[in-house]
């Protein structure tokens, strides 16, 4: 069975940070000539404090793909910055190593960290090679705390899924705070080559979300208020060809005071 090491889903767990950032919305779609991004998912509970945050679960459901349905260029780069009233927060969760997730399937990673898990999903993977079809191939994700490293945070993803070949797929994601107008949380992702460049992530599904106990308190990876009613998302997502997607999302949320 032959294995890589590479990041087929590090945009997953960005997108997935972004629907961190706001309530149960309609579809948000961002369409640069030929190439769309569409997104769908948000946050539960829905309605927040405006003061003190809680504890909240992200969800998502996010397609990247292209308006006459030819294969999509790779993911190369991904840059989210997020409202400034979320908060993610590692510290006191149990930590695991990258090196224990690579080659091992999903149910060995979850046997290797299952103290460190913080989310699940799935992640779907097209892949076109020369004079070939276009062929995709889904697996399940899996979400680990990476532990705290001075001012940044490490998510780790594991997925497992056939590209062609059954590989076991890891994936880090650099999360610290920032303190620039509405945004208090940039994310950095960096997609290396699939397949050889052939390969692009075509859709997500993820949720994150964990409660754990840190010195005799109850704690949240994932805490929010609600001040105004709107959080603010901005991202820049390059593509191996060149082609970019940027842009401002605004999500509402509910104050329940």
């Amino acid at each position: 069975m032959g294995k890589q090491l590479i990041r087929v889903v590090a945009v997953g767990a960005g997108l997935a940070l972004i629907l961190a950032a706001g309530a149960l919305a309609k579809p948000h779609v961002i369409r640069v000539g030929n190439l769309f991004l569409k997104d769908n998912g948000g946050i539960s509970p829905s309605t927040l404090p405006r003061q003190g945050r809680v504890p909240i679960s992200a969800h998502i459901d996010a397609e990247i793909g292209t308006a006459d349905g030819t294969h999509p260029p790779a993911v190369k780069n991904l840059d989210i910055d997020f409202d400034k009233s979320i908060r993610v927060d590692a510290r006191g969760l149990p930590v695991c190593r990258g090196e224990r997730l690579v080659a091992r399937s999903t149910a060995a990673a979850k046997r290797a960290c299952p103290d460190a898990i913080v989310g699940s999903g799935e992640a779907e993977v097209e892949v076109a090679f020369p004079e070939q079809a276009p062929f995709s191939a889904t697996g399940p994700i899996t979400l680990f705390n990476g532990g705290v490293h001075g001012a940044t945070t490490l998510l780790l993803i594991h997925t497992y899924v056939d590209v062609p070949a059954p590989t076991a797929v890891v994936a880090t994601v650099a999360i610290s705070r920032i303190d620039r107008g509405h945004y208090g949380i940039h994310t950095v992702s960096r997609i290396p080559a699939i397949a050889g460049g052939a390969g692009s992530v075509i859709r997500f599904k993820l949720t994150i979300g964990r409660r754990f106990t840190y010195r005799g308190r109850r704690e949240s990876y994932l805490t929010a208020s609600c001040p105004t009613g709107i959080y603010y998302t901005e991202g820049n997502i390059l593509f191996a060809d060149g082609s970019r997607l940027r842009g401002t999302h605004l999500l509402p949320c509910t104050p329940s005071d």
